[in-house]
């Protein structure tokens, strides 16, 4: 199996177009590395899986294409996993009208009303590609089998009840979810969860069956963005655990035994964008990775 971190920025991506923190100015002066938005992409021989269509996507696939077939509509892609419907996350659909076949989209049932009504990319792509809408049932898996017959095994857990800004919120939906994926060759186990609101029992118990993680890295206080005069929004009220503080993620997910530990969805504000920062040690002591776009992991 292998895994490719395809963005590894938050929203907005690094730089962001409407700010000049210090890390967006780093990244235009070329001192860090620039990000696009999050995704990733999965295979186990064959075509990709993409989770999740940033606004970046067409750039994103571009990377993707080594060993693409070279016919005038290749496509390096089987299919989309959504894990929420989040518009950075869901936005690049759009861009993936022009697909020659149905696109193949895997989501929640709220994900799918949410693209039918709030957001309704599936009206328009109806009307371009077409779409085949596959349901992903929380605490529940299948199989993905791509052109090759190479098998990948995914499970679906809950992750937020969070809904996106342009719906109402709801009860008790799941509006994100996380993916457990195993090779059915290899017996690789590679956990994705880019967002994390708490650090359960049972998510930490699937973090440790896991041989790698891909874990919500998002900000590094909670008032990260009222700091800067941005926002009044705290991480938490965003959905996200915070890596900083005693109370932070990095202090749990540094117990983590097993896994290869790498923080993806971090936001343009996080101070570990900047590899001298006290922030970006602490990561790095607790053995933690921050992600970048191109890392690939085989498992």
């Amino acid at each position: 199996m292998l895994v490719r971190i395809l963005g590894a920025s938050a929203g907005g991506g690094l730089p962001q177009w409407n700010c000049a923190c210090s890390k967006c100015q780093a990244a235009r002066s070329g001192v860090i590395p620039s990000l696009t938005q999050s995704s990733i992409a999965v295979k186990a021989g064959g075509k990709w899986f993409l989770v999740n269509a940033s606004p970046d996507v067409r750039q994103q696939l571009e990377r993707l294409r080594n060993g693409c077939e070279d016919n005038i509509r290749s496509n390096p892609i089987a299919g989309v996993i959504l894990t929420d419907a989040e518009i950075d996350h869901t936005n690049g659909l759009m861009i993936l009208r022009e697909s020659k076949q149905p696109l193949e989209l895997y989501g929640t049932a709220t994900v799918k009303q949410a693209l039918s009504e709030g957001f309704p990319v599936l009206r328009t792509l109806t009307n371009y590609c077409g779409v085949n809408w596959t349901v992903l049932e929380t605490d529940a898996s299948l199989t993905l089998i791509n052109e090759q017959s190479s098998q990948l095994k995914v499970e679906v857990f809950p992750l937020s009840k969070k809904p996106p800004k342009y719906m109402a919120q709801s009860n008790d939906d799941i509006w994100a979810i996380g993916l457990t994926f195993r090779d059915v060759a290899t017996g690789g186990v590679f956990t994705y969860a880019p967002v994390l609101s708490e650090l359960t029992d049972s998510l930490r118990e699937r973090f440790e069956a896991s041989d790698c993680i891909l874990v919500d890295g998002t900000f590094w206080y909670n008032d990260e963005l009222q700091r800067l005069g941005i926002s009044k929004r705290t991480a938490q009220a965003m959905g996200h655990m915070p890596l900083g503080g005693s109370d932070g993620s990095l202090q749990q997910l540094k117990t983590l035994k097993r896994p290869r530990k790498i923080l993806i969805h971090i936001n343009n504000t996080n101070p570990i964008h900047q590899p001298d920062s006290e922030e970006r040690m602490s990561v790095e002591a607790a053995g933690l990775e921050v992600g970048y776009d191109g890392l690939t992991i085989e498992l």
